[in-house]
């Protein structure tokens, strides 16, 4: 008998102003997406500015992989969602965001990680 495939929401609240650990975030989702887990990766707080194009690609830090390169990873297999809250701070819309980023809030957020299947990590 199989086990059933097990989900890894990720909810990073860091942005430029914390590149570590915004980094980090990025890349255990597009590690885990790699691996073959299901992926909700959760754009908060300053990792927000990330569901716009472009901004991905402006972030350095040296000795890890752009964050770019991760962000598309995820896309590529899980699920990306911009909070609504933190969205609406910063007047994002739905016109603005990447393709295949969603907006979303706590409801959507807390359903996620109570799933029995659901594992999940904050940054």
């Amino acid at each position: 008998m199989q086990s059933a495939k097990k989900k890894l929401v990720i909810k990073v609240t860091a942005g430029a102003e914390a590149p570590e650990r915004c980094s980090q975030a990025f890349t255990v989702a597009a590690v885990a997406a790699a691996s073959g887990v299901e992926v909700s990766l959760w754009l908060t707080g300053e990792s927000a500015w990330f569901a716009l194009p472009g901004r991905a690609a402006e972030f350095e830090l040296p000795h890890a992989a752009p964050l770019q390169d991760l962000l598309e990873s995820v896309t590529a297999s899980g699920t990306i969602t911009l909070c609504t809250q933190c969205a609406a701070r910063r007047d994002i819309t739905e016109a603005d965001v990447l393709e295949g980023v969603r907006i979303a809030g706590a409801q959507v957020f807390v359903s996620e990680v109570m799933a029995d299947d659901a594992r999940s990590l904050v940054y």
